[in-house]
């Protein structure tokens, strides 16, 4: 789509500044969504784990998906699937403490490469959040204290791959959903799209761009602004012919942070405007687990109940 937005950071330390400042502001207030270039990682690295990935699957996961799909009978399914997501996927952690060593289906370089990927993706999405504060007209580093809990925030990556499907007008990659957490980074296959966004009623396509890191918010950054940003549906489309790698890291809070609309951004109107409830990040992801696949409002106003009946206390900082 010709107006998608994207933002080139390198245009941030430059006259343009403003220019590229605006865009992220009413991508975060309209779309949800924008794509980063010039995002300061080295191209070298994000082919070197595109490759990796790519190489991975094929060696460890491709076979393992077959057989799953041959033992659901889903290569001949007739009618909607809608339990399940046709997708190939395993989690690694990174903060407050990393699992990647542990996972013993990664060879070495594969390990090493995606620790080194995690912490240009951390850095970079702290450096998104101060952004996001200047447009919010926050003090810096809020959105990151507020994150932090007491063992600092949670950091994570799904990594995907969504193999070609003989039904793709029956089952999803992955069902419509919005993200429960904060910020979402993600490194998704050039040249194979899928990848859809609900705006005005109407399912968009993310443009697949080389070398791009493409954001999206989370439900607590909707929680936090008091509504001034929007977490939006996001889906994957299967397709017929080719398999999509989708690398989606998630900056979360830390599970005991305390997410509530900041106060700045509430005082701006009238004292009954803090519509979004407080709570802590665990008990909303504990509700997530089961109803990641339905609207998000309802998850809000059950944590707004039981947030009359339990005191959460201060916001932890760092």
């Amino acid at each position: 789509m010709a107006n998608f937005p994207v933002v080139d950071m390198g245009k941030l330390n430059t006259e343009e500044r403003a220019a590229a400042m605006e865009i992220i502001k009413d991508a975060c207030e309209n779309w949800g969504f924008f794509e980063l270039v010039n995002h300061g990682i080295s191209i070298e690295l994000m082919d070197t784990v595109e490759r990796l990935t790519k190489e991975h699957y094929k060696k460890t996961m491709e076979q393992r998906f077959k057989e799953m799909v041959a033992s659901k009978g889903l290569e001949s399914v007739q009618s909607e699937i809608n339990d399940l997501d046709w997708e190939s996927t395993f989690f690694l952690r990174h903060l407050p403490v990393s699992n990647v060593s542990d996972n013993s289906d990664l060879d070495e370089e594969y390990r090493k490469t995606m620790k080194k990927f995690a912490l240009e993706l951390e850095k970079l999405a702290e450096q998104l959040l101060d952004l996001l504060c200047e447009n919010l007209g926050l003090e810096k580093g809020y959105l990151k204290k507020v994150f932090y809990g007491s063992k600092g925030p949670n950091f994570g990556t799904k990594v995907s791959n969504y193999p070609p499907c003989p039904t793709p007008d029956l089952i999803k990659g992955l069902r419509a959903h919005t993200d429960a957490g904060g910020i979402i980074l993600l490194f998704q296959d050039d040249k194979v799209s899928g990848l859809q966004l609900l705006k005005d009623d109407q399912w968009i396509d993310v443009p697949p761009m080389r070398h791009s890191i493409v954001i999206n918010l989370g439900d607590q950054l909707e929680v936090i602004t008091n509504g001034k940003y929007k977490s939006v549906m996001r889906r994957v489309i299967a397709q017929a012919d080719d398999t999509r790698m989708s690398i989606a890291s998630f900056y979360n809070p830390g599970d005991d942070a305390v997410i509530s609309p900041a106060p700045a951004l509430v005082k701006e109107l009238d004292e009954t405007s803090q519509v979004y409830p407080k709570f802590v990040f665990d008990d909303y992801m504990k509700l997530y687990a089961g109803l990641k696949f339905q609207a998000k409002e309802p998850r809000f106003e059950a944590m707004k109940a039981n947030a009359s009946v339990v005191d959460v206390g201060a916001i932890a900082t760092v």
